[in-house]
């Protein structure tokens, strides 16, 4: 069921794609996907699949602009005409509402990758008593200074292009410098993965990659903002489980320095159940790395463990996991 996805009207008018992996057993929980930037929800089978045999339900949607999600001020690569980041939220709680609907009692554990987890963090700000627990994996929260010289810098190309076309300058900061920093140099896009079969498959995916606009990208960074925002994240109760993970070799979180910048964030905020695991050779996508499934089974353990009403899960099955 999952590798083709059924549409969900939101509320913002998109016609989201949506992918289920019904679980294999009674479901315990609910766990959602928001995937990352430049690609899609198909690409978290394997990890659905997974998930759905440890009983949960998993749902993912194709974001607006990527996939095959349609909306009309949303082409590829585009949040919206207007209020993008809002949008974007509005559309992960229509897919979390059409959960729990199908799942009445259920936990919801809200995951994001990268982008996602962007996404995921500021759903969870909007809604804070939607989610049972909130995993994020290879996201930058930590971009201070640089982030808002990229704003400003975004704003200049939005005034002198537009905002509907591709950036010039964030693909030159980010992903094209990114793959100059790894050793092979055999593709733009060896920074996702050390196994080559899965660079090789994101390459030859017509649905990732594409250029990203400016408005997309003043999106990414007004979520990334507006994701540490103190007030905001007051909201969330002090003991939610996150779970945080990195890779020591993804340039895009600085080898996972900010992850731990994250996991010390919120701790300094008062939260008290923060997990963080850092894979010390992986790169930007650890559930397409070499070694992932040590990855998901720890995931899968956590996810458990943190249920509101799960049994206790032996302390042998999580050990090792925060680094």
């Amino acid at each position: 069921m999952f590798a083709t996805p059924t549409t969900l009207r939101s509320s913002t008018g998109a016609d989201l794609a949506l992918r289920y992996a019904p679980p294999a057993s009674p479901p315990r929980a609910i766990l959602q996907i928001c995937h990352g930037l430049g690609e899609h929800g198909g690409r978290y089978q394997v990890f659905a699949q997974f998930m759905a045999a440890q009983g949960f339900a998993v749902y993912a949607h194709d974001q607006r602009g990527h996939g095959k999600t349609q909306a009309e001020d949303a082409p590829q690569g585009r949040f919206a005409g207007s209020d993008g980041s809002d949008k974007v939220i509005a559309d992960v709680k229509a897919v979390t509402d059409h959960a729990m609907a199908a799942h009445p009692g259920l936990p919801v554990i809200l995951f994001g990758h990268s982008m996602g987890g962007l996404i995921a963090l500021n759903a969870a700000l909007s809604h804070p008593r939607l989610y049972a627990g909130l995993a994020i994996w290879n996201s930058n929260f930590a971009v201070g200074a640089l982030g808002r010289l990229a704003q400003i810098v975004l704003k200049t190309e939005r005034a002198l292009k537009g905002s509907d076309v591709p950036s010039m300058i964030l693909p030159k900061l980010t992903f094209e410098t990114w793959a100059r920093s790894m050793p092979e140099h055999r593709t733009s896009a060896d920074w996702l993965s050390r196994d080559p079969a899965e660079v090789d498959a994101y390459i030859a995916d017509p649905l990732c990659g594409f250029d990203i606009s400016v408005s997309m990208w003043l999106d990414v960074f007004s979520l990334t903002f507006r994701g540490m925002d103190v007030t905001l994240l007051s909201r969330l109760k002090k003991d939610m489980p996150i779970h945080l993970v990195g890779g020591g070799k993804d340039p895009a979180t600085e080898g996972g320095k900010a992850t731990s910048w994250l996991s010390h964030q919120l701790a300094e905020r008062g939260f008290t159940r923060i997990t963080k695991r850092i894979y010390p050779e992986m790169r930007h996508e650890t559930l397409n790395e070499i070694g992932r499934e040590q990855a998901m089974q720890e995931f899968a353990d956590w996810a458990l463990a943190s249920l509101p009403a799960a049994e206790a899960v032996p302390s042998s099955a999580i050990s090792g996991m925060t680094s």
